[in-house]
């Protein structure tokens, strides 16, 4: 590998599943939330296209631009060069694309960065997955715990920085990968939160005592009433989380 640094993680990612860039910069602007950690994700890259991240980048905003590549090494490889030039902090790939697209997504990404690259994750289970699911459509037989640790491994072997996972395989992945590997773990709700499509949930408290190095968070503060309120609660929720791990690990 180069010796070209990575970008870093930050704590806590608000996900802008808005409906456009107005909406975005209005929502943004309105709720005193300007230069927080977001996540671009496919709908709203979608629609307004790289256009959205200058705009964010402009604001101050570290992004995670989650587009979940999975396709043949090669068209990946270009993919993740065109990516990096977007100057995203945080990109990923779906694990089940295996070891030689996780490679070649690495490949990518150095090729088109100088001094720094985005850090580049694999995506180990959707938490929209279940073990049902997973066994009767997707036809592996093997526990959810041991799929996920299994990708995780292939993904930092083949270069991966680290995975997307829920917080229930997160010690799971620090055991078998080491805790310098990154874990960074949507499906997070406050304790009344709804879970809608999700499956595999947690709270932020519960995600920072597990081990995990950031979360991703959307409906619990978009839809919330007072977004600002709820973006620092999950933050603070999180971080007291993250201490009582650190505590009792030294």
């Amino acid at each position: 590998m180069s010796t070209i640094k990575q970008r870093q993680l930050d704590p806590l990612y608000l996900a802008l599943d808005l409906e456009n860039k107005s909406h975005v910069t209005d929502f943004i602007e309105q709720h005193q939330l300007k230069g927080v950690p977001v996540k671009v994700g496919m709908e709203l890259f979608y629609r307004e296209g790289p256009e959205i991240i200058y705009e964010l980048r402009e604001r101050g905003h570290h992004i995670f631009l989650d587009l979940k590549l999975h396709d043949i090494p090669a068209t990946v490889k270009r993919a993740m060069s065109n990516l990096a030039k977007l100057d995203v902090d945080v990109v990923n790939v779906h694990a089940q694309g295996g070891r030689k697209m996780i490679e070649a997504a690495r490949e990518g990404l150095e090729r088109a960065s100088s001094e720094t690259r985005p850090l580049l994750l694999a995506v180990t289970q959707l938490t929209s997955t279940d073990q049902t699911m997973l066994e009767d459509e997707l036809l592996v037989h093997k526990a959810m715990p041991q799929v996920v640790g299994h990708y995780a491994k292939t993904a930092q072997q083949s270069g991966a920085d680290g995975v997307v996972c829920s917080v229930q395989e997160v010690e799971t992945i620090k055991q078998s990968c080491g805790h310098s590997f990154l874990t960074l773990t949507p499906g997070i709700r406050l304790t009344s939160g709804e879970v809608q499509d999700q499956k595999r949930v947690a709270t932020p408290n519960i995600a920072g005592k597990t081990g995990s190095d950031a979360i991703v968070v959307g409906r619990s503060i978009t839809a919330a009433e007072q977004p600002s309120a709820a973006y620092q609660k999950i933050k603070e929720e999180f971080e007291h989380g993250r201490q009582i791990t650190r505590s009792t690990s030294t």
